[in-house]
């Protein structure tokens, strides 16, 4: 029998984790809550309520949230997890349309705001920067979906293991979706209903998170697709160069005069073309280097940071004693 978890991230939700956890309890094996270093009653109420609680001695990011949840989830041994924010944004009364797809062979399903034409309740200007860091999030990874800021997903099993968050802030829901394409995971969206009128535990605006996604997003494409937007691009541009050059020369050999402002822009685009094919080529190489050296960078930044996670004792047999019953 598979282990069906929720995780939630959440930082001094106590006005609603409770209502979350008993609408969460209905339809998974057992809820967890991810406690990011709540100053108020968030750890103690969801608790109360049967929800096994990890806690963050320090408040480190909604990022570092998920990355205990899928560290949970694997020493569970859980089969499909739903992560599901802890403000009270989403209906807990949901999750079973997202396990579903699950069931079908999909690896990570999204609960989209605007699959279907759904999203006439989400305020413009949300529905403006949710756009673009959609288009950024494909143009970097090349993963189109409807809804990349999602917080509201699904994972099954092979999504579980291969997913390894890094980035400790708001950016994490992009930087699992690059994953799940480098993966090849099969990905899937269904429709959800988002509330926007809950009093939320985290005072970022939406503006300035999007703002930083956005740019985090950006520098990740200089690394992960230099080949996409230098190479390409630049031998391209070398291209037309080099066919200008060829039509100045057959000019030439026939007998005319070369255009001076021609020769210019045969030179220029040639040597700034030629320059960007080059630096994609290196860049790729230096990107890989990056990747291997961050890797072990990360293996005792990590070990430190697990120290400050603290564990509840109860919840080292919930997935035997879940598997066994």
């Amino acid at each position: 029998m598979g282990l069906t978890i929720a995780a939630m991230p959440a930082y001094n939700e106590e006005h609603s984790i409770a209502r979350m956890v008993r609408g969460c309890k209905k339809h998974v094996d057992c809820v967890i809550v991810v406690d990011d270093g709540s100053s108020d009653r968030t750890a103690e109420i969801a608790a109360s309520e049967g929800a096994h609680v990890v806690r963050h001695e320090q408040n480190r990011g909604y990022g570092a949230a998920l990355q205990t949840c899928f560290e949970v989830a694997r020493d569970l041994g859980a089969t499909e997890m739903v992560i599901i924010d802890s403000d009270g944004q989403h209906d807990p009364e949901e999750i079973p349309k997202l396990l579903e797809p699950l069931g079908r062979g999909a690896d990570l399903v999204i609960g989209s705001r605007f699959c279907n034409g759904n999203g006439k309740d989400v305020p413009a200007y949300r529905k403006v920067g949710m756009k673009v860091l959609d288009i950024a999030t494909y143009l970097v990874g090349g993963i189109n979906v409807t809804d990349s800021q999602s917080g509201f997903r699904a994972y099954g099993r092979r999504a579980i293991d291969c997913i390894r968050v890094d980035d400790e802030g708001m950016s994490a829901g992009s930087e699992i979706l690059l994953q799940a394409k480098d993966n090849r995971l099969k990905v899937e969206e269904v429709e959800i209903h988002c509330r926007y009128d809950v009093k939320r535990g985290s005072t970022e605006h939406p503006v300035s998170h999007g703002v930083r996604v956005l740019l985090i997003l950006l520098q990740d494409m200089e690394v992960r697709r230099p080949l996409y937007y230098f190479t390409l691009p630049g031998m391209a541009l070398a291209a037309v160069g080099i066919g200008i050059g060829l039509e100045l020369l057959r000019v030439f050999y026939h007998g005319g005069q070369l255009s001076y402002g021609l020769t210019l822009l045969m030179i220029l685009l040639t040597l700034v073309g030629s320059f960007m094919a080059f630096t994609g080529v290196i860049l790729h190489a230096i990107s890989r280097l990056i990747d291997e050296s961050i890797r072990k960078l990360e293996r005792p930044r990590r070990a430190e940071a697990a120290r400050t996670v603290v564990w509840p004792e109860r919840l080292s047999g919930v997935g035997k004693a879940v598997r066994d019953n």
